[in-house]
């Protein structure tokens, strides 16, 4: 494809531009007065169930280590804070592109999800779009950060579009689908930190690597993420998988996480004791039995203090907190907590 030889306008979009569970985007300044305030000589900071990466972004002053068990949120960890030049032209370039196409083509997206979370239309576009880039990147016009990105501006654009409530457990029937894909520019910065994004269980992850400060943010509930983004991990992977039900999903065992499980306990035991960090920072809302079954906390604090404790001494630090949810639960009392542990 050639370059544009004249200026056209594109928008841009930011690393906080998307709607996920559990994203700690608006609690950034509590999190990081606590690290500033509390924790000397961080210069790798690792963040191990970094979902969309809203926490790691305030710390690109730090050497980064990301890591998600979701391909799409590693894909979008990689366009944020990877360590590998991109040309911001090129990226421009193609957007406006993929904004300017007509397609009206069958794919695997119109033949699985037409008129259900998107339009027609819109799904004839996502597939195609996506399709375009792992050829793009096959054929060595794009590297791997390029291709990262691209992935996140589509994953981005469907997001604003999608006709759900922020997740993909299911999709309002009968509606007019009024608004259609746009692709945004991310504008993720070039820099040089060696960071590193993993896609990866994080239990096995830690046993690997070692950081200066550790941050925890794992699953709270039974509520799985691989269930409620399996759409946007399906276009992320492109694997083209079967896919069944109302909903549309397709197989997700892989993906499961034991922190929404009765393992949670014993998964998060094993975690802690194979951290090589100086520091360790835990977020974990005082939920316990405030909700439903669904809702409620997986690890008890009791269990919480016990296994950091072994680990060395911990404080406590808590701040009122209305999440993003899936719309069903209005939980008096909220609280987001910070236990920072300091390792023996």
């Amino acid at each position: 494809m050639a370059s544009s030889s004249c200026k056209v306008a594109y928008k841009t979009t930011a690393i906080n531009n998307r709607r996920y569970l559990g994203n700690k985007y608006r609690l950034i300044p509590f999190i990081k007065n606590v690290v500033d305030e509390n924790c000397e000589g961080i210069n790798v900071f690792a963040d191990i169930f970094s979902g969309t990466g809203a926490v790691s972004s305030a710390f690109l002053d730090k050497r980064l280590i990301t890591n998600d068990i979701l391909y799409s949120n590693y894909i979008c960890n990689l366009a944020w804070f990877s360590s590998e030049r991109f040309s911001k032209q090129k990226i421009v370039d193609f957007i406006l592109h993929y904004n300017s196409l007509d397609i009206n083509d069958e794919n695997y997206m119109t033949e699985n999800f037409a008129d259900t979370y998107f339009s027609r239309e819109d799904c004839s576009k996502i597939g195609y779009i996506r399709q375009d880039i792992e050829d793009e990147f096959l054929a060595g016009v794009f590297n791997e950060r390029e291709r990262a990105i691209l992935i996140t501006s589509l994953l981005y654009a469907m997001d604003k579009i999608a006709n759900t409530c922020g997740h993909y457990d299911a999709y309002r029937q009968g509606v007019e689908f009024d608004r259609h894909l746009e692709l945004a520019v991310p504008m993720p910065k070039q820099n040089r930190r060696k960071n590193q994004c993993y896609n990866e269980n994080a239990n096995e992850l830690v046993k690997r690597i070692q950081a200066d400060l550790v941050y925890i943010d794992p699953p709270y509930n039974s509520r799985q993420y691989c269930d409620a983004y399996h759409l946007i991990e399906n276009v992320a992977r492109w694997q083209m998988p079967k896919v069944s039900g109302v909903a549309r999903k397709p197989d997700r065992s892989a993906l499961k996480s034991e922190y929404c499980t009765r393992q949670a306990e014993a998964a998060f035991e094993d975690l802690i004791e194979h951290i090589a960090a100086r520091y360790i920072l835990l977020s974990y809302n005082n939920m316990a039995n405030k909700g439903n079954d669904r809702s409620n906390a997986k690890i008890s604090d009791e269990v919480i203090m016990r296994v950091l404790e072994a680990k060395g001494t911990v404080e406590v630090f808590s701040e009122s907190y209305k999440a993003f949810t899936t719309g069903k639960s209005n939980i008096e009392g909220n609280e987001e907590r910070l236990f920072l542990c300091r390792c023996i």
